[in-house]
């Protein structure tokens, strides 16, 4: 790595992204100043304290580790001397209201072994599917991951070549859904492998077939758990910042990105002129735009793309310790195309949802009171357009208590001691991430993943992109994916 002499650069916002480049470009001799309009560090990866019970806010899948891993190698650090992680052993325990139900183990051969054995499908359609998802991620990581989709020289390389002539093998000619139906006939574990398109907020039946790469990132490369939850990444990136030599602002809202011909020349904070070298922007285009670059329109294909789903989560401290459910649980709705109909098509939550429930005191004990439970319980939301949800609130958790209580046939309402509770409206109120969409622009088109905004700007050659919103998308690996391709952009330009 080179030095940059005394070059400064100017980060905004201290989302995962944001901390990953600012530590990515101390590394280089840069001096770098983050400005976060939020007093805390992390952006969607918050914590709440809530009466003795601890909850991870935002992200509680933590998948591709060496992503996070990388940032502090590049800076000549060792990760594990700033957080830890152990890998799950079961990944999930899936539910269905026909009594159906499948716990998931981290093996492929006994996943395999279990679904042959439940009824359902064969082990070795299980094998065979499997083994396409690993194929995908071989022909598409280094070239749509790991590098920008909006350079021409990024085309001309032997990986991209071998993508290229391997295209057919994406199945980006056809859904998600449609793809599974390929190797599966039942209908559970269709549904089970079309929830997947839900790790980036998209609708199965319109996405392509190349997200069916998504199950080798769990399956094939591990799920993990950071040692005191997911909140354990961020809190390790900032120390990491901090080491660095990297200057935070809290409570420093940004103006304006100030311009000079073809060039960024810095920042307004509380009416001041910041200038710098380069800038790099982690907040939401939509929100970068017209607030920070009001003289500058976003890309049209930018604007028009749909936006991914949102969230609604409560989180409820519970009474008791469930000995049949796992760190991650998924109880499913009788009928997944209507529901993500609902969320796609009307804009509404539908009457019967797929409930996930995390429940990180499984493995962070510390998490929650002996004998008691941490419940991060969400659902798909549909992304915020003015909608009542004070009022969807109150239904929401009715059918969430009486959907999981039918399954583990207990009564919920009385063992939860305290609640609280976040909309796609907070989301976006806390985190401006517009419509309170959890991954910038789902991906329910065949080409979404070139239609992304570039991680640069075409007309100020010194203004950079990170984050969930921006090629190649939400989540905590590929934003940390950003992190890196704008790293290797300063240095190329």
């Amino acid at each position: 790595m080179s030095e940059s002499g005394n070059k400064k650069a100017l980060v905004i916002g201290a989302g995962l992204s944001g901390l990953a480049v600012a530590a990515r470009l101390s590394s280089l001799g840069i001096q770098v100043d983050v400005f976060e309009k939020s007093a805390d560090f992390g952006g969607k990866a918050g914590i709440l304290n809530q009466g003795g019970f601890i909850f991870d806010t935002g992200p509680s899948l933590f998948t591709l580790p060496d992503y996070v891993d990388e940032v502090f190698r590049y800076c000549g650090k060792n990760p594990r001397d700033y957080f830890s992680y152990t890998r799950l052993s079961t990944l999930t325990h899936y539910f269905w209201e026909d009594g159906y139900h499948l716990q998931a183990p981290s093996d492929i051969q006994l996943f395999a072994k279990r679904v042959e054995a439940s009824g359902a499908d064969s082990a070795d359609a299980v094998k065979k599917f499997l083994s396409h998802s690993k194929r995908i991620h071989e022909l598409t990581e280094k070239v749509f991951i790991r590098k920008s989709l909006h350079k021409v020289t990024n085309y001309l390389g032997r990986e991209t070549l071998n993508g290229l002539l391997h295209f057919q093998e994406l199945d980006t000619g056809i859904s998600m859904e449609k793809a599974i139906r390929k190797y599966f006939k039942d209908p559970h574990i269709i549904q089970l492998f079309m929830r997947y398109a839900t790790y980036n907020g998209s609708n199965p039946y319109k996405a392509p077939g190349t997200l069916n790469v998504i199950p080798h990132l769990e399956f094939g490369l591990g799920a993990y758990m950071p040692e005191k939850g997911i909140r354990a990444i961020p809190e390790a990136l900032y120390a990491l910042c901090r080491d660095l030599g990297v200057i935070f602002h809290f409570n420093s809202e940004v103006e304006r990105i100030e311009t000079r011909k073809s060039n960024v020349s810095g920042l307004r904070v509380n009416g001041q002129s910041i200038s710098a070298d380069y800038v790099v922007c982690n907040a939401d285009i939509h929100t970068a735009y017209p607030k920070l670059l009001p003289d500058v329109q976003m890309p049209k294909a930018n604007r028009k793309q749909e936006q991914s789903s949102s969230a609604f989560i409560f989180y409820w401290g519970m009474d008791a310790v469930f000995d049949t459910l796992d760190v991650h649980n998924i109880f499913f709705s009788r009928n997944y195309q209507q529901e993500f109909n609902s969320l796609f098509e009307d804009l509404k939550m539908d009457e019967d949802p797929t409930v996930y429930i995390h429940i990180s005191s499984k493995v962070c004990p510390e998490h929650a009171p002996p004998g008691k439970e941490n419940w991060f319980v969400m659902v798909n939301a549909p992304q915020h357009r003015g909608q009542d949800w004070i009022k969807i609130k109150e239904q929401l958790r009715k059918t969430i208590l009486r959907k999981v209580g039918s399954v583990l046939n207990k009564d919920l309402a009385p063992l939860i001691v305290n609640e609280s509770w976040t909309s796609p409206e907070d989301i976006e109120r806390k985190t401006a991430s517009f419509r309170g969409s959890l991954y910038g622009p789902s991906s329910n088109s065949r080409f979404a993943a070139f239609l992304r905004h570039p991680n640069f700007h075409k007309k100020y050659k010194n203004l950079y992109f990170c984050g969930g919103s921006v090629h190649p998308g939400g989540g905590i690996p590929l934003v940390m994916a950003s992190a890196e391709i704008v790293s290797h952009l300063l240095i190329q330009d």
